[in-house]
C-alpha cells in the first residue's frame, strides 16, 4: 500500500519507521531539518508532490494545532478514493471536518504517545480506534496496533472525549500543580524526582495539545474531583485524624489494585 505521513516529528517519524518496511511510505514534511533522519521514505516538502505519489492511506502526524490545517493544504492532490486519518489526542474539531472532506477516514488515538513511551517495547500500552469511520481503514490500524501488541479499545468520538478528560485530564492537572508549587531540592527523594521527570516530560509536550487537553468541556468536571479530594485530605491533615487517614489509605490501596 502507499502511505503519505504528513509531519516528520515524533510521531511521524515513529509511524514512518514502522510502516516504511511493509508498504511504500511518503513523508511531507516542510522543515528540511527533519526530513534529514527519514529513511527508506519518499522525501516530500510541497503538496503537489503528493498527486505523483498517489497514496491509498494518509496519516495526518502534525502538531494538533496544525491538523486541519494540513488536511486541506493536501485535500485537492487526493485520490477520491484515499482513505485519510489522524492520531491526534484531541478530536474536538475532528469530527466536523471529516463529515465534510467527503474523503473516508478512520481516526484513531495511540495512548502512550512519544514523550514518556518507550516506542520499541510497546506491550500493555493502549491505543483507541474511533467507531465512526471506514470500514477498511479500522481494520488497517487495528492490525498494525495489534501486531504491537497493544491492548485496542474502541470508542465513539463521544466515548473518546469522556476518556481523555479523565485519563489525560487528571495527570495533565495533578502534574501542573505539582510544577506549580515546586521548590528546589538539593537532595531530592526517589518519589520527587519521579514527580519531576513526569513534570519535565509533560512540559516538553506542545502547549496547544495542553491548553485542549486541559479545556476540553469535560475536564473541568474531574479537575473539581481533585479540588474536593484535596479539601478531605487537607482537613485530615488539620485535624490529625489517625483513624479517617487509615481508612482513607486503605480505600486509595482498593481502587488502584482494581
Amino acid at each position: 500500500m502507499k502511505i503519505l505521513i504528513l509531519g516528520a516529528g515524533k510521531m511521524g517519524s515513529f509511524f514512518t519507521d514502522l510502516l516504511s518496511f511493509d508498504h511504500e511510505v511518503g513523508v511531507l514534511e516542510k522543515d528540511p531539518r527533519r526530513l534529514r533522519f527519514i529513511y527508506n521514505a519518499v522525501r516530500m516538502q510541497s503538496p503537489e508532490e503528493i498527486r505523483e505519489f498517489g497514496p491509498e492511506l494518509l496519516v495526518n502526524c502534525v502538531t494538533l494545532n496544525h491538523t486541519t490545517e494540513a488536511f486541506e493544504e493536501v485535500l485537492p492532490f487526493l485520490k477520491p478514493a484515499c482513505i485519510i486519518s489522524d492520531v491526534a489526542s484531541v478530536k474536538t474539531n475532528l469530527q466536523a471536518f471529516y463529515k465534510t472532506c467527503g474523503l473516508p477516514y478512520v481516526s484513531t488515538h495511540p495512548m502512550f504517545g512519544p514523550t514518556f513511551a518507550n516506542l520499541g517495547k510497546l506491550e500493555k500500552e493502549n491505543t483507541i480506534v474511533i467507531s465512526e469511520g471506514d470500514y477498511l481503514g479500522k481494520i488497517f490500524f487495528k492490525d498494525l496496533y495489534d501486531r504491537l501488541k497493544l491492548n485496542v479499545f474502541e470508542y465513539t468520538f463521544e466515548e473518546h472525549d469522556r476518556v481523555v478528560a479523565y485519563s489525560l485530564g487528571i495527570p495533565f492537572a495533578s502534574t501542573l500543580v505539582f510544577a506549580a508549587t515546586m521548590v528546589h531540592q538539593d537532595a531530592p527523594g526517589t518519589t520527587f524526582k519521579r514527580h519531576m521527570r513526569i513534570a519535565r516530560g509533560l512540559m516538553s509536550e506542545d502547549d496547544y495539545l495542553l491548553t485542549e487537553i486541559l479545556f476540553n468541556p469535560r475536564t473541568p468536571r474531574q479537575i473539581e474531583r481533585i479540588q474536593q479530594e484535596l479539601a478531605g485530605l487537607q482537613d485530615m491533615i488539620r485535624r490529625k485524624d489517625t483513624e479517617a487517614m487509615k481508612m482513607y489509605l486503605a480505600e486509595l490501596r482498593k481502587k488502584i489494585e482494581s
